[in-house]
């Protein structure tokens, strides 16, 4: 296909937006490449083939997916083997090959998500995002598969391409796939599914949850990241707190520990509800390495300090306190109610 310079270069530029840091850029690019169609795709091809990034990644599929174009097709397989928010891009745009004029590249997409759909090692989310590429299919197909995921373990897949309502079963399988340590590429979409599902969920999902979420912090897959993931683990404790569960105060007590420089609101709010004397050191230490240009932070942390000293009836004889006055005698002056010092520890 013979493409106009004035449209190479238009979609040149759409293609370099694809990989920006700017969001709304980013939609308007793939909304305009869908328009596009397939004097876009192998442009687009040839970005995801140097593309490093998993956002741009995704964002290339998303404007190959209206297309339907069967040059699609390799691609749209291998991003279905790479897991998270790729895979589910993937199978986005392989259900639009489902219908391709091109035998070979219709069957080849139909295998592709029928064995990620039935795949009991797979990702809960990719698996549904399969079985949703799958409900146009007809009602023979539809059928083998509910038949083989008669005795599936995951209650989101149970009827097949035909069951749970779909944003129930989504957000069913993000949860699960989290419980498990395979977080989605996105760190909001986690926080929203928390804040549905955290009050109604057993306690030990939610310890489970932390814990697998202070690993991922750590890992270079949330490097770029790591403050929005760390609001989600925030998000979780408190949760836990609004329960009156103190399950996970371990980790409140050691993130407060090893961070340096403030953290969510939400570390601070849990702390204030559920936090028991073995909080107050490390509360002592944060406030003591807090700079004066971190008021509102030393603040949250003097407020969270007194409100478990007067909860757990911690008196200036409390061992705990003794050894907060030795080590930062000006830090205890300003906790324990004295007048404020201007120097800072």
């Amino acid at each position: 296909m013979v493409i106009k310079a004035s449209a190479a270069v238009e979609i040149r530029q759409l293609v370099a937006a694809l990989g920006g840091g700017d969001d709304v850029r980013r939609e308007a690019a793939i909304a305009r490449l869908a328009v596009i169609g397939a004097r876009g795709v192998d442009r687009l091809i040839a970005a995801y083939g140097s593309a490093s990034d998993r956002g741009e990644k995704t964002a290339i599929l998303r404007a190959l997916e209206p297309a339907g174009d069967r040059r699609t097709a390799a691609i749209a397989r291998a991003a279905m083997a790479e897991g998270g928010d790729l895979a589910v891009a993937g199978a986005a745009a392989l259900r639009a090959l489902l219908d391709s004029r091109h035998g070979p590249t219709a069957n080849e997409a139909l295998d592709t998500l029928v064995a990620a759909a039935l795949n009991p090692a797979g990702e809960h989310r990719v698996r549904r995002a399969s079985l949703e590429a799958l409900q146009d299919m007809p009602e023979d197909i539809q059928a083998r598969v509910a038949a083989a995921l008669q005795d599936d373990p995951d209650p989101a897949l149970e009827g097949g391409p035909v069951g749970l309502p779909r944003d129930a079963a989504d957000a069913a399988a993000v949860w699960r796939d989290a419980l498990e340590g395979r977080f989605p590429d996105s760190p909001v979409l986690l926080r929203e599914v928390v804040q549905h599902r955290a009050e109604a969920e057993a306690l030990g999902a939610l310890q489970k949850m932390i814990d697998a979420l202070r690993a991922h912090e750590g890992s270079p897959l949330a490097e770029a990241k790591r403050a929005d993931w760390r609001a989600v683990r925030g998000a979780l404790h408190q949760a836990l707190a609004l329960r009156e569960s103190r399950v996970a105060v371990y980790d409140l007590r050691e993130t407060i520990e090893q961070t340096r420089g403030p953290l969510p609101v939400s570390f601070l709010a849990a702390l204030h509800a559920v936090g028991d004397a073995s909080c107050l050191e490390p509360l002592a230490a944060a406030y003591a390495r807090a700079s004066e240009a971190d008021a509102r932070w030393r603040h949250q942390i003097g407020e969270t300090f007194r409100a478990i000293s007067r909860r757990d009836k911690v008196t200036r004889r409390h061992a705990a306190i003794r050894r907060i006055a030795s080590r930062w005698p000006d830090a205890a002056r300003e906790l324990l109610g004295g007048t404020p010092s201007r120097r800072v520890p």
